[in-house]
């Protein structure tokens, strides 16, 4: 038994509140070093003389990345304080108990040699989400570059070498008259890239943040949008760009103006003076990009301009949520008083960051909901396009995210598998189509809530930015129709099978050598979709779900998973 990979904290990535009474304990150990653990625990203050207290749950190994075991067990639990330990059994039989950060070779008796979980703190933190968003369908719009309400001449609409200066006049009264095309699609999320007041065409360089961009509309454009969308039963989430602003900000240019004098000089990162606008900045920026200066959000100037901002869109317009741009560039405090602020407004308002590396920390239930799940990205792009995933690899990879987030993030992770902010994954495929057909199946047959970048649907392709940002494809001769019907497709599967969404995913087998997986997301008591890929280059033969009905061609299957083919098959519903 390897007591180095046994991995518990008594916080609240290990035990948390799922619900009033009910609680997640998690452990993680060495991948398959363990043959079964138990939890044991018991009432911290009831003396076991008075009553027995003590029991203890088998836990479920729920997730393996191929390095740990993630064992995970659901209690129902009321009590003041709860103690708890594992007993941790190996292959061999031997079994070593875990308490209080010791290692015990006998059942520890002592309520001080066992973890400590007070119930009543752990439910004051307990993880509110938006249930409205769990597991919807998310459709990413570039807004200068998806739809126009007048004529745009197609040698600009359809110019492929673009530049960052490049300006193709989409607008918010074109998305609002392509709300049926997005509703046919099956989409339900619409998030927009910046659309305040800037100096680009991708205006993440903020000037006015109380202003929309004249170049997109005004106000009440924004505020019809949101209203259209909502009739059709679709959501509006806004990208806010608080890490840093534009320095056309009126703070920055007072910080210009007036140096060390300026009322804004603490707004900014100033590390020298005279603040110098050229050359390499002299000032915290994004990304050591002169242009875009970053903000001071510990400053309690900057932090109220900011809340003033969320809470001006979110009542005058209704828009429903936030992306967070470079959210991870700005410190927890700040972000804990944002979710406070924001959720006083509407406690239903969706609040996602863009992160693109593993972020647990911003996960806990008191800043965001989900994040830009670019590890989802990762994966697909490494098992569908590169060929550098083998199967098992792949699963791994989206098993860690499974073992460790916060349950209440899995249904709301934003799934994608490209965005403004990376090549088109058709261009990162090489232009095989097969590999894209097979990446929006994993995307939108896997729980959470798959972002659909715009015009993937349609079969466009680009490399990185700004060629990944080209016009939408609107002509009927310029898109795939057959991919956008399997899109569709895919989205209303979801939405029938509410499993696929919102159920739990479980391998069933992984197979490296012809690379092709079976997984089953099941909702206990309702029902089960399986989802059959093969990743190789090969037929792949399974008898054993041959004769069933292929739920996205609503034929039977011949037992034979072509080359990047997908199929799902709904299982018998469970103890119903």
């Amino acid at each position: 038994m390897d007591r180095a990979g046994i991995w518990h904290n008594a916080d609240r990535e290990f035990c948390f509140a799922q619900d009033r009474d009910e609680f997640v304990i998690r452990i993680y150990t060495k991948a398959q070093d363990m043959d079964k653990v138990l939890l044991c625990f018991q009432d911290k203050y009831i003396p076991l003389t008075e009553r027995d207290t003590r029991q203890e749950r088998e836990m479920k190994k729920v997730a393996c990345d191929g390095v740990r075991d993630y064992y995970e067990a659901r209690i129902s639990i009321h009590m003041l304080c709860m103690r708890y330990y594992f007993a941790l059994t190996d292959a061999t039989g031997e079994t070593l108990y875990y308490g209080n950060y010791y290692f015990y070779d006998e059942r520890p008796v002592d309520v001080y040699s066992m973890f400590d979980c007070p119930q009543d703190s752990r439910e004051e933190e307990l993880f509110e989400i938006p249930k409205w968003a769990e597991g919807k369908v998310v459709y990413q719009i570039f807004v200068d570059r998806f739809a126009a309400d007048d004529y745009i001449p197609e040698e600009l609409w359809y110019k492929q070498t673009l530049t960052y200066r490049d300006r193709l006049q989409g607008n918010l009264r074109g998305i609002t008259q392509k709300l049926s095309y997005l509703k046919e699609l099956g989409a339900e999320v619409l998030y927009l890239t910046p659309v305040f007041k800037a100096g680009t065409s991708h205006k993440y360089d903020t000037i006015d943040y109380m202003e929309i961009d004249p170049d997109f509309g005004s106000s009440e454009d924004l505020r019809r949008l949101v209203e259209a969308a909502h009739e059709k039963g679709m959501y509006v989430i806004l990208d806010g760009v608080f890490n840093h602003t534009s320095t056309k900000f009126f703070a920055f240019q007072d910080l210009l103006s007036r140096q060390e004098a300026s009322a804004y000089r603490d707004w900014y990162y100033p590390e020298s003076f005279p603040v110098m606008e050229k050359g390499r900045p002299n000032y915290k920026a994004f990304g050591y990009y002169g242009g875009m200066p970053k903000l001071n959000c510990r400053n309690t100037e900057v932090q109220e301009y900011i809340l003033k901002v969320a809470v001006h869109w979110m009542t005058k317009c209704g828009i429903d949520g936030w992306r967070l741009d470079v959210g991870d560039e700005i410190g927890h405090d700040f972000w804990r008083t944002f979710r406070k602020r924001v959720r006083e407004v509407n406690p239903q308002a969706l609040i996602v960051g863009e992160i693109w590396h593993y972020a647990a920390d911003f996960l806990q239930g008191d800043e965001w909901d989900s994040v830009m799940n670019y590890r989802f990205y990762q994966a697909v792009l490494g098992f569908a396009a590169k060929g550098s995933l083998k199967a098992s690899a792949f699963a791994g990879e989206l098993d860690m995210l499974r073992g460790r987030l916060h349950t209440k993030v899995h249904p709301m992770l934003w799934n994608l598998i490209g965005s403004h902010d990376t090549p088109r994954f058709l261009h990162e495929a090489g232009e095989r189509k097969k590999a894209l057909y097979l990446a929006c199946a994993i995307q939108l047959l896997s729980p959470g809530m798959p972002m659909i970048y715009y015009g993937d649907e349609a079969g466009m392709t680009g490399g990185k930015d700004p060629d990944c940002r080209r016009g939408m494809l609107w002509q009927e001769e310029k898109r795939d129709a057959a991919l956008f019907e399997w899109y569709r497709r895919l989205t209303a599967l979801r939405k029938k099978y509410p499993a696929v969404a919102l159920g739990e995913r479980t391998w069933l087998r992984v197979e490296d050598e012809s690379n092709f997986l079976i997984y089953r997301m099941e909702l206990p008591e309702k029902e089960s979709v399986t989802v059959l890929l093969n990743g190789g280059e090969k037929t792949v033969l399974i008898s054993e779900y041959a004769g069933k009905k292929d739920l996205l061609t609503e034929e039977r299957f011949d037992g034979k998973l072509a080359s990047f083919g997908v199929k799902a098959f709904c299982e018998e519903m469970v103890n119903r």
